[in-house]
């Protein structure tokens, strides 16, 4: 009989070290799992933060270039470009990660949020876009790498940047394709729409409403679009 006990006890032993074994496993894998999704979080929210403060210094740059502008209604009408653009104002730009930007389609969506566009469709009174035929009809200014813009030896960053210029959506002209006249509500100032996108779907907005002082070119507004 005690033999017998103890083979009893044994196997009761055996049993209870596996399912303890089972249990720590069990727990280490999910300290594992833990582990491994706080570090995507982090990295998610550190590439999140990058393109936004990427979208912020296309918009400095593209400011910079403003000054040399004279003709603000030429500049709305599509007729100018920035120094910092990387081609044609068109086509596909792929990124680091192998994921792509279509200038077009970014154009396209600022307006109306489709892949292409009516005047009927950038005239449409929407949340974002409240102003009607007012509506910014948002144009190609800068494009580029974010990397082009930054000194010799500087860390690699992977985003790109594409700032747009429109109309200010206050004047009341209903014209978007060109300042307002001098004097007139609006004159001398513009909208921009800067957008970066970066590794794994990052993609930050920001909107700037600027003026043309007599020495420089002020911000008048910003606005982060989520």
């Amino acid at each position: 009989m005690r033999m017998q006990q103890r083979r009893q006890d044994r196997g009761v032993a055996l049993i209870v070290v596996l399912l303890t074994m089972v249990l720590l496993s069990a727990l280490g894998v999910a300290l594992v799992l833990a582990t491994s999704a706080e570090t995507r979080i982090a990295s998610n929210f550190r590439t999140a933060q990058q393109t936004l403060y990427a979208a912020e210094a296309a918009a400095d740059r593209a400011i910079d270039d403003l000054a040399l502008v004279p003709d603000w209604s030429a500049l709305i009408g599509g007729g100018v470009l920035s120094s910092f653009v990387d081609g044609p104002p068109g086509g596909i730009r792929q990124l680091d990660d192998g994921s792509l930007v279509d200038l077009a389609e970014v154009v396209a969506f600022a307006n109306c949020q489709k892949a292409a566009c009516s005047s009927a469709d950038m005239e449409a009174v929407t949340e974002d876009r409240p102003w009607g035929p007012n509506n910014p009809r948002w144009t190609l200014f800068a494009f580029g790498p974010l990397r082009a813009l930054l000194p010799a030896g500087a860390a690699p960053v992977p985003q790109y940047v594409v700032v747009m210029a429109g109309d200010d959506p206050g004047e009341i002209d209903n014209d978007p394709s060109r300042d307002g006249a001098a004097g007139t509500l609006g004159a001398g100032i513009i909208a921009l729409r800067a957008e970066a996108f970066g590794p794994g779907g990052a993609h930050k907005i920001v909107e700037l409403t600027v003026v043309r002082g007599a020495s420089a070119i002020r911000v008048l507004s910003w606005r982060e679009l989520r």
